[in-house]
């Protein structure tokens, strides 16, 4: 059973910084990209870091470039968002996927919310 669990999400003030966690199992994560997304509300869901199975060459949106960072162990099937600096724009909730050729799994998310 695959399975994509995130965790990690809260309130955090303006400038503050969490770390969210993506526990992956059901199936082989060090072959597949793992990515997070996020969803504010009434938005569209956007992709926010990606990182790839071979070499785990990282990419992100602009928005969060210098403040954001993605990582995974591949040992424990874990991939993190490190995110600093985090701005009340960014409140939403935040999803991990996993993708490989036509094999794509989403996480059920887990809410940051940013405010005073």
């Amino acid at each position: 059973q695959v399975q994509l669990v995130e965790s990690g999400g809260g309130l955090v003030q303006p400038g503050g910084s969490l770390r969210l966690s993506c526990v992956a199992s059901g199936f082989f994560f060090s072959a597949y990209t793992m990515s997070w997304y996020r969803q504010a509300p009434g938005k569209e869901r956007e992709l926010v870091a990606i990182i790839t199975s071979i070499g785990g060459s990282t990419s992100y949106v602009d928005s969060v470039k210098g403040r954001f960072t993605i990582s995974r162990d591949n040992a424990k099937n874990t991939v993190y968002l490190q995110m600093n600096s985090l701005k009340p724009e960014e409140t939403a909730v935040y999803y991990c996927r996993a993708r490989l050729y036509s094999s794509d799994y989403w996480g059920q998310g887990t809410q940051v919310t940013v405010s005073s």
